[in-house]
């Protein structure tokens, strides 16, 4: 059917050729055949142009007609790519791109209700208003259009198609239990991969398909998908736009996206355009939600599944019938009002923002007086901002190509290497790859214009070829990342399984594995599923898992038994025992201090018979442990087996862990007491201790056998090599009984260590032992207090100090020292001796104290 030009608004006539040819949209859902009918039509006409709105289909569309009619007769023409053979007839482009003064029989374009894009929708707008073949004209898009072409081009022939299979919505589905073949659409780079990432652990791998991705990538990933090495595919809403793959179902993990001015929800029409992608053919299709995307109104899926949605109302218009008289006059050509009601202005896009930028610029005002150098401002312009680095810096750019065009006629070859010089690495991570690619995107769009660039086949063939490259590199990264072909096939497997048994084993490591892919680990003889298996709800990988743990359990034991003691750890925290770092037992409270129990842990797998072995070596090991650590005390015991006045003394000391205090400090023979100090065992009063046990290892050792047999709560010991600690608040009663036991005694908000203590008192009597003498001040910095609190730490100790009397007020000279009385029983030399170093250092000290020592005031700690 003709339309002639009295069918026609006559603002909207802008060519004969409307009065000669045919205008017809073909309009429904997707899956209704709409873009294979526009390649038979065009390809059935002597030459033709298609505008596809993805750089992506256009290539892909481009090799399928390569296919049909073969290299010499096809073109492609895309911002960044142009392969126009001489005798090329037949052309896939960009919408963008289309050679617009190029007279063929045919035009087609697809996804013509991007006339309401915000951001293209002018670009299709005049598209639909001026692209006409001469033969026939062909729009393809979603039937809420119609109306809106009604208006603006009556007499245009529309035809309705039905979707070829039934679209259904199953409502929310967790990500762990989607479906093979399903696409998971999100709507941000870090949504894709974090979904992506999620889906390698739960499925084994996943294809990745996104905007930004060059041909050659996308490709590569959706022959990932195709050829079933992997059943899931996550994308963009990038898969909306006719991309052909064997999708059963589509699952949103978001409803909003970020259009390039502002985060929105998307339209009811949207959803249904990237839902459409599930079904090919005659095979139905599903739509849900997963993830934390709630699931869809009731009334919003029924449209989808009905396919009716409100019209649209306007669409955005932007004039191509521009001035190059001078750049203002450009601007001012390109906000003419719209010429029809249903035609709104488009907002500035980012060629208008670059474009009123640079025309503030000293130097392009100076360059851009001419109407050619005008058309080729317009046209850098133009250049789409694929870096994403900020408009500023993309104006800069522009600015800077505009004055060596101006000037020189032609980008030299010098400095376009320079510029692609650090866009040549494959190195690096994902982010950084698409980064260069988006680079040289911006450069294959300059070196597609050979008027611009010198030696322009060169650098084409350059660019493409680093884009391959970088293409490929991405490929791998994404295939790296996203991808575990061994599990993607077990996964497979298990969903085919026929009853064939699954191959299982536990390696030396504890990781149990099934056909090669591991699905839990053995914490000591407890299986412990990989949390992302359990939580996929693959119960038969488990089943075989189990079956294996169940199998490998008396190897497992048998080797436990054959184990070193390094293999072999006590949590003296906890009080767990550990095998290769995996917890296997406990202690518990035993009949003695020194002797505490040992309990198993439960484990699915483990009988009784097990336990015993199990419980059998660990006592083993703990003796061990406790004769090593503890030896000095044990040695001890063996030494006074023979002294009946020693035995119960030792005996006390065993009983509580290597430090007690008696009721009344003993009474010994010195040839007792010596022995007893031989064997490290000292006595200060009523308090008796093993020397050795106040090392940091063995008084945690001991600190957590008492706190098992005493059932007190864990308390922090001082840190190690430490003699003293000061208390920053009161402890609780528990924590000072527990300190006190290990060997820690309190005095004045000062903890210090038994032995030390022991050493002060008997070192101050051997120092006073018959006339007063200064207090040193060394011992302030010994026990890390200040000289005025070394009084009263000292008295809290048993020391006995006086304080000197108080100075009348005409005294001027220096104050008296602190006097005290001696003590009332000297030390024997030999032990005063014994101590020489310290006993010198408080020699040299007490002339300089304010302090005198008068010894001790009692036989207390």
């Amino acid at each position: 059917m003709k339309v002639s030009s009295r069918q026609m608004t006559p603002a909207l006539r802008t060519s004969p050729l409307e009065d000669q040819a045919p205008v017809r949209a073909i309009l429904g859902p997707t899956n209704t055949g709409k873009t294979h009918l526009a390649l038979e039509r065009m390809l059935a006409h002597s030459s033709g142009i298609i505008g596809f709105p993805l750089r992506l289909l256009a290539r892909e569309n481009y090799e399928r007609m390569v296919r049909l009619k073969g290299v010499r007769s096809v073109a492609l023409i895309t911002g960044e790519e142009k392969i126009i053979p001489p005798q090329a007839r037949w052309f896939s482009c960009t919408v963008e791109a289309m050679p617009m003064s190029r007279p063929v029989d045919f035009i087609a374009v697809d996804e013509i209700q991007l006339c309401a894009d915000p951001e293209r929708g002018h670009i299709f707008t005049d598209r639909l208003l001026n692209a006409r073949g001469l033969s026939e004209t062909l729009f393809l898009g979603a039937d809420t259009i119609a109306p809106l072409m009604k208006a603006l081009i009556r007499g245009i022939e529309i035809e309705t198609r039905p979707r070829l299979s039934s679209l259904g919505y199953t409502g929310h589905t967790r990500l762990s239990r989607l479906p093979p073949r399903t696409a998971i659409v999100a709507f941000s780079m870090a949504e894709v991969y974090a979904i992506a990432e999620l889906i390698r652990r739960k499925r084994g791998g996943c294809a990745v398909v996104m905007g930004q991705l060059s041909p050659r990538t996308r490709n590569a990933q959706v022959a990932l998908y195709q050829n079933r090495e992997v059943d899931y595919l996550v994308a963009t809403d990038a898969i909306g736009m006719g991309l052909n793959m064997t999708i059963d179902h589509v699952a949103f993990a978001g409803l909003s996206k970020f259009d390039g001015q502002r985060h929105r929800m998307l339209a009811p029409a949207e959803i249904a355009q990237i839902a459409g992608r599930a079904g090919r053919g005659t095979r139905d299709g599903t739509f849900g939600t997963t993830g934390e995307c709630p699931s869809l109104p009731e009334a919003m899926a029924e449209a989808i599944e009905t396919h009716k949605f409100e019209p649209l109302s306007f669409l955005w218009w932007r004039s191509s019938k521009l001035s190059f008289a001078s750049p203002q006059a450009l601007y001012d050509s390109l906000c003419q009002k719209t010429p029809h009601p249903s035609l709104r202005p488009a907002e500035p896009a980012s060629d208008m923002q670059t474009l009123s930028a640079l025309m503030q610029t000293p130097a392009v005002r100076t360059l851009a007086t001419t109407p050619d150098h005008t058309r080729l401002l317009w046209e850098i312009c133009q250049i789409p901002d694929f870096r994403k680095l900020g408009i500023d810096s993309h104006i800069r750019l522009c600015g800077q190509l505009f004055s060596i065009l101006a000037k020189d006629g032609r980008l030299p070859s010098s400095w376009l290497k320079n510029r692609l010089a650090n866009l040549e690495h494959t190195g690096g991570e994902i982010e950084d790859l698409m980064h260069r690619l988006m680079g040289i995107r911006t450069w294959s769009y300059v070196s597609a214009h050979p008027e611009w660039v010198e030696n322009a086949e060169h650098w084409q063939r350059h660019t493409r070829m680093l884009e391959d490259t970088l293409s490929d590199a991405l490929h791998e990264r994404l295939a790296s990342r996203f991808v575990d072909k061994r599990a993607a096939s077990l996964a497979r497997r298990l969903e085919e399984a026929d009853g064939t048994p699954l191959l299982c084993a536990i390696s030396k490591s504890g990781d149990v594995r099934v056909e090669g892919h591991d699905v839990g680990h053995m914490r000591g003889f407890t299986f412990v599923p990989d949390p992302e298996a359990a939580r996929s709800d693959q119960t038969l990988i488990l089943k075989a898992a189990r079956r294996a743990a169940r199998s490998e359990i008396p190897r497992l034991v048998a080797r436990f038994l054959q184990t070193p003691e390094s293999t072999i750890t006590l949590n003296q925290q906890t009080g767990h025992i550990l095998w290769l770092g995996e917890q296997i037992a406990h202690l518990r409270k035993g009949e003695s201090v020194l002797h505490p129990v040992i309990h198993v842990e439960d484990a699915e797998f483990l009988d009784t018979a097990h336990k015993s072995k199990i419980r059998q070596r660990l006592t083993e090991f703990l003796n061990t442990l406790l004769q090593q650590t503890l030896a000095p005390l044990f040695r001890a015991e063996q030494a006074v087996a023979n002294h009946p006045l020693l035995r119960g003394i030792v005996h006390s000391v065993m009983e509580n862990g290597g430090v007690v205090t008696l009721a009344a400090p003993p009474s010994l023979p010195p040839k007792e007491a010596e022995f007893l100090r031989r064997q490290a065992i000292r006595l200060h009063g009523p308090l008796v201790f093993c020397t050795p046990l106040l090392k940091p290892q063995a008084m945690a050792l001991r600190s957590l056998l008492l706190r098992l047999y005493k059932a007190l709560p864990p308390t922090p010991l001082p840190p190690e090599g430490a003699v003293s600690m000061r208390l920053t608040a009161p402890l609780p009663q528990p924590a000072q009984e527990l300190l006190r036991n290990v060997g820690w005694v309190a005095s004045h908000g000062l903890l210090i260590r038994v032995d030390i203590a022991s050493n002060i008192v008997q070192d101050m009597h051997a120092l006073c032992a018959r006339t007063p003498k200064p207090l040193p001040f060394s011992l302030a910095s010994h026990l890390g207090v200040s000289k005025k609190d070394l009084p009263d730490v000292l008295r809290g100790l048993g020391i006995r100090l006086q304080s000197p009397a108080p100075l009348p007020h005409t005294h001027a000279g220096p104050p008296a020292p602190f006097m005290v009385l001696p003590t009332r029983r000297a030390e024997k030399r030999k032990q005063h001796q014994s101590r020489p170093a310290l006993r010198k250092s408080l020699q040299n000290a007490q002339n300089n104290s304010p302090f005198a020592i008068l010894g001790t005031l009692r036989n207390r700690m």
